[in-house]
């Protein structure tokens, strides 16, 4: 799960973290005089009299889009909150239909000295929480990683102590802080950890993390990604959630416990475990088809749970042809039948649909596949399945 930016800066202000100040304007009617009257508070409380109109959508890359501008009066933000409000940005990390604006944060103007990078993720490979610190502010971390990386500085974090002020002291001599930085960082550092830890985070990224003029520390801009696992001890953290930033088949998957990632194939997938659905979605490319989704409906489904699947999967209009790649251990074959039955006569299914069944009452599970009336291509193997629904979603007989 992700938050905007405007959450995340909340968030990291309940652990102590400094941020800009800033307030929030929503869609609808008088964006512009709202922007205005947001602008003027500002001013008004912190004396500030540069502002920065922001873009709020989940991806990077906002200002290269057109989405960030800076406002040297309050004329201005109301301009640019009127041409940012409803506009469609088209950045790398929202693929070519872009993500439309909803919502912006007009926020108080930094005088910046310095630009810096802290990063927090877990690392699988120590088992540690590790905060990553670079002097290359503002720029792609992958991109100082691939050119630059030993301005990238490491510090894994035992979770049997947590952080300590030596962690926060090692970041900083990296950074190059001052004494009186340091001891500032240290607070800092110890407080976006806190954060991480306490919300269930897989990610925190600080982009850039500034120094002002006034020598001060500052998360000028903040990315958070959740884990999933955790979010039903957070519900602080899931009331953030905003779904129009969601693909619609996303959250109707979630309603129904189901792992589903909207793809740019044309073949839908429906199968049971993900180790199970990434090699059938590397088989399928490997004979030359395209997934147009990755779905997994756990070990346990009802036929109801995988009814359900067919009707999302179905609600992708480029999809021509499915696949369903079941190995029932846990999960019975025989009820993963009477769900694509069900399914397929209630949605009347008209693509062409591919089956490989394999394990607990799989001969149960095709002779009701066949007993049933309906076009389904039962396949012999994982191979067999992949070629038969390439064939299918390029329009040639099976």
């Amino acid at each position: 799960m992700n938050i905007h930016e405007y959450q995340a800066k909340q968030l990291l202000k309940k652990f102590g973290v400094a941020v800009p100040e800033g307030r929030l304007v929503e869609e609808g009617l008088q964006v512009g005089e709202r922007a205005l009257a947001a602008a003027e508070d500002l001013a008004k409380e912190r004396k500030n009299s540069v502002w920065v109109v922001k873009a709020q959508i989940h991806a990077g890359g906002r200002g290269k889009a057109g989405g960030v501008k800076v406002c040297k009066d309050v004329a201005a933000v109301s301009k640019a909150a009127e041409e940012i409000m409803g506009k469609v940005l088209v950045t790398p990390q929202t693929g070519a239909h872009g993500k439309k604006v909803h919502k912006i944060w007009i926020e108080e103007g930094s005088a910046i000295a310095r630009e810096l990078y802290l990063g927090v993720v877990i690392d699988r490979a120590v088992s540690q929480v590790v905060m990553m610190a670079s002097t290359e502010g503002g720029m792609e971390i992958e991109e100082v990683a691939e050119k630059h990386p030993e301005k990238i500085v490491k510090v894994a974090i035992d979770p049997t102590t947590g952080y300590m002020p030596f962690h926060g002291r090692r970041l900083a001599s990296a950074l190059g802080l001052t004494p009186e930085q340091t001891r500032d960082a240290v607070q800092f550092f110890g407080g976006i950890y806190k954060c991480f830890v306490e919300s269930d985070c897989s990610l925190v990224e600080i982009n850039p993390l500034i120094i002002t003029q006034a020598g001060k520390m500052m998360a000028l801009d903040a990315k958070f990604n959740f884990d999933d696992n955790g979010l039903y001890r957070r519900p602080n953290i899931v009331e953030m959630r905003d779904i129009q930033e969601e693909n619609a088949q996303d959250v109707e998957a979630s309603k129904y416990e189901l792992a589903y990632i909207a793809l740019d194939g044309n073949i839908g997938c429906l199968v049971n475990g993900a180790g199970l659905a990434m090699a059938t979605m590397d088989i399928i490319k490997l004979h030359g088809g395209e997934p147009a989704n990755f779905l997994d409906v756990g070990g346990g489904a009802t036929k109801e749970k995988v009814a359900h699947a067919f009707k999302i999967i179905l609600k992708d209009p480029s999809v021509k042809a499915i696949l369903v790649n079941i190995f029932g251990g846990i999960m019975k074959c025989d009820v993963i039948a009477e769900g694509i039955i069900e399914a397929a006569r209630e949605l009347q299914l008209q693509v062409p649909l591919v089956v490989r069944l394999e394990g607990t009452n799989v001969e149960r599970g095709k002779d009701l596949l066949a007993a049933s009336g309906l076009k389904i291509t039962p396949a012999n193997g994982l191979t067999d399945a992949a070629k038969k629904v390439v064939a299918a979603s390029q329009g040639k007989s099976v």
